[in-house]
Parts: structure tokens; sequence; C-alpha cells
């Protein structure tokens, strides 16, 4: 529909999901993920570092816990105000910048950035992809690493279901998704069931191959480049459970 505001960009979307994206069990995986990334792109103690696309904090939270100093940038709202609430309840030093990532740069800032959980390729224009980074290389320092997580494209082929469910909290999920363009992007339904009501969303991103990404980054300017299965390190093959680059810039 003509004018029709991109999914990423509704904060309706974000508001539903909620409860879907960041269950406790979820939130309680954060310790953990953050240790092995930290390992695997060696990021030193106090570091800054800024969590592209932060959502509800997790990660941030972790991050500051440990003593970095942590910029979470996000566009909706709702999130950074539970990141600020959370942040607060800990007495936890955290930056928070509502701000689109094709946008947020910081000249030469961080030591390090984050950008996880699949936050990358909603956009239609490649060219916006292309953006984000930039952005993202510029607001490293010389010698800073990018960290990505991401459902990539060889992953999502070998375990790829057309319609799939899960319930969680008395919420019913259902959810559909077609792949589009020669695999390079994916769009889903989530219908998302209570027992008072019933929402249906779309949502809609670009497929990365660990080729194209480590490309994307090495042709924005980032040296050494390496994929990885999770963030313990394992090899990017046939049993990868997602997509994780670890790159440094010049």
């Amino acid at each position: 529909m003509s004018g029709e505001i991109p999914w990423h960009e509704d904060d309706t979307f974000w508001k539903e999901t909620l409860p879907v994206l960041f269950p406790e069990s979820r939130m309680g995986q954060a310790e953990e993920e953050v240790e092995q990334l930290l390992a695997l792109a060696g990021i030193p103690s106090g570091a800054a570092v800024l969590d592209l696309c932060c959502g509800v904090g997790r990660h941030s939270l972790e991050l500051a816990r440990r003593g970095f100093r942590v910029t979470g940038v996000d566009r909706t709202q709702e999130y950074l105000d539970l990141a600020a609430s959370a942040a607060g309840r800990e007495a936890l030093c955290l930056e928070l910048v509502r701000e689109d990532m094709r946008k947020f740069r910081r000249q030469a800032s961080f030591d390090a950035v984050i950008n996880l959980f699949t936050s990358f390729g909603y956009f239609k224009d490649p060219r916006d992809d292309q953006a984000v980074v930039d952005n993202v290389y510029a607001s490293l320092r010389p010698g800073g690493v990018l960290v990505m997580q991401l459902m990539s494209k060889e992953v999502l082929a070998r375990i790829f279901r057309a319609r799939d469910w899960q319930e969680q909290d008395g919420l019913l999920v259902l959810e559909e998704r077609k792949v589009r363009q020669s695999w390079s992007w994916v769009e889903s339904r989530w219908t998302l069931i209570s027992d008072r009501r019933r929402v249906d969303l779309d949502l809609s991103h670009r497929l990365y191959s660990a080729s194209e990404l480590t490309t994307l980054l090495r042709d924005c300017g980032f040296g050494k480049v390496a994929a990885y299965g999770d963030f313990d390190g394992s090899p990017y093959d046939e049993k990868a459970s997602r997509l994780v680059v670890v790159a440094c810039k010049r």
C-alpha cells in the first residue's frame, strides 16, 4: 500500500512483539553471549562499546555490569525506556540514544560495535545497508572491532520451514515464511493469539550469506574479517547455528 510505513518503523510492531522477542529465557542468555563475544573479538576491559539496535538493552546492560562504557542505540523509544529503567534499578552507567541506524555516526568514538540478533538488512534498498556499515566504520577507532550476529542465508536454507508455531506464557505465535528474490529476501507473517485477541504482523529482511556479508565489510574498508558459526568461535560450516562475523578496522 503506497505511503504505508515500513514494518521496522512501526512502533506497534515492536510493542506487540516485545514478549516474543525478549522473553525471560532470552534475557537470561545475555550473560553467556557477552562472555563469549568478548573473548571471540578480544574486546579489552573498559572499552567504549556501541550496541547498535540495542532493543531493551539485554547486552548493553550486561556490558555495563562488567565496567564497559556503553552506548545503546535504537529507534524504539519504549525499548530504550525499558533499558533505562533496568539500568536505573542497578545504578548502571548506560548512555541510550534514540536514532535510526542509517543515521547514527559518532566519529572515531568506539573501540567496539556490536549488532546482534539479526538487526541488519531490514531495508529494501541495499544502499541503506551500505550506509549502516559506513557509519559503523566511521564510528570505530583505528583497531576497533565490529561483531555482527544474524540468521544467514545458509543457515535458514538448512532449517527452513514455511510454517511454524510456538507457545510461550499463554501466547500462541504462528509464523509463515516466503523466500523471495532468488534467496536474497524473506517475508514473514506473525500471528499472535492470546485468550483475548489476535494480531497479524508482517516483517521482511534481506538475507546475507557469509561471503556476501564479509565482502560488504571488506569493501567498506575493514581489514581482517572472520565468520563463525556461533559466539563460541565454532567454524561457520554445515553445523552453524547462526552467522557471527568479527571485523577489524585497520
